[in-house]
């Protein structure tokens, strides 16, 4: 992920779904030091967890924590037409169920050349398996996936 946001230059980020904030510090320290990231999570007890290594880092002011679910904070950021083409780079680890969702709002976010990462994308290799391998609870996931 590191060498992606060195690749595009990434200025300007945004994390769907924060965790601890692995990803989140991973990002801050590759981006310029006037750089931000919007990082998007809906329990910030868990983001808390990582910030005092954040802290400790000195990446603290590169990121702006919302908590909140992510799709409601897309449609905000898409009210602004300014906000189009403005990200260099977005990373979503949230609920693959929503992927499609997220890609919509992201792609009118993104700018030409940016990119978009998905976590767990090929979901342990279900995505080449033959449908009847594919176990039941992650075949609905696959279709959002491969289609």
């Amino acid at each position: 992920m590191g060498m992606l946001l060195k690749l595009v230059n990434a200025n300007w980020t945004i994390e769907i779904r924060v965790f601890t904030g692995y990803s989140l510090l991973l990002t801050a320290l590759r981006i310029p030091d006037d750089g931000k990231t919007t990082a998007i999570g809906i329990i910030r007890k868990t983001y808390e967890i990582g910030l005092p290594i954040i802290k400790e880092a000195s990446m603290e002011h590169k990121i702006g924590f919302i908590e909140s679910s992510a799709l409601p904070i897309l449609d905000k950021l898409l009210e602004n037409v300014a906000q189009e083409g403005s990200f260099d780079f977005a990373f979503v680890d949230a609920d693959m169920n929503n992927n499609w969702n997220y890609h919509k709002r992201l792609i009118k976010l993104i700018k030409i050349g940016g990119i978009i990462i998905y976590d767990n994308t090929l979901w342990g290799g279900t995505v080449a398996l033959p449908e009847e391998d594919v176990p039941e609870t992650k075949r609905e996931w696959r279709l959002y996936m491969c289609n």
